[in-house]
């Protein structure tokens, strides 16, 4: 019996339309609601059914991922324009201030993704893995310059931008925060200069 996979066939005009129906009504009922926001009533306002939704997303992470996908491809374009700049730590710095962004575009999906990690089977991992290589690749070329602590590591950071755009989250009335919540967290970041040698050292 052949074990080679079944390729995937193209969709339908009319399941196409729907999908985009749908994703184009999840994205606006997550900005402006949240990612909780009800999947029955972002399947109505696509004129379709329930059935219909968890056809094209079996669940609420499946359907978030493929909203977050435009900002994941934005985001992945941005660490590779960045791995080229001669200033590799203001690079990170940057990019990471861009993941902080996007965190808290969505009610609800830094916590989303604070969780992904540690669930394989999360529709989110999708999301997560590709930032996680992208970020690792220039948090590498920042310790290698020798202006980043040798014992930071990539999944330390996606975790701590997360939980700086959950912080803004939850503080709507400070819009500043997020940014001075990472700046504070940057400072750790840097390498302990070395001492200079005391006279009679």
């Amino acid at each position: 019996m052949s074990t080679a996979p079944t390729p995937t066939r193209p969709m339908r005009a009319d399941a196409r339309r729907n999908y985009d129906r749908l994703l184009g009504e999840a994205r606006t009922s997550f900005a402006a609601q949240g990612t909780d926001a009800s999947l029955e009533d972002i399947a109505r306002r696509a004129g379709v059914g329930i059935g219909t939704l968890y056809r094209h997303f079996p669940n609420r992470q499946a359907l978030m991922n493929a909203v977050f996908q435009e900002a994941l491809t934005s985001l992945l374009a941005r660490s590779h324009e960045l791995a080229r700049s001669d200033k590799p730590c203001t690079a990170l710095v940057e990019w990471l201030g861009a993941i902080v962004t996007h965190a808290g575009a969505y009610r609800g999906l830094a916590q989303a993704l604070m969780s992904a990690p540690g669930d394989a089977t999360s529709a989110l991992t999708s999301c997560h893995v590709p930032l996680r290589q992208a970020g690792d690749r220039l948090l590498t070329r920042a310790q290698s310059s020798g202006s980043v602590r040798a014992d930071v590591s990539i999944d330390d950071l996606l975790q701590l931008t997360n939980a700086i755009a959950l912080a803004a989250e939850q503080t709507p009335a400070d819009p500043d925060l997020a940014d001075r919540l990472l700046r504070l967290t940057l400072r750790g970041l840097r390498a302990d200069p070395v001492p200079s040698a005391r006279p009679g050292d």
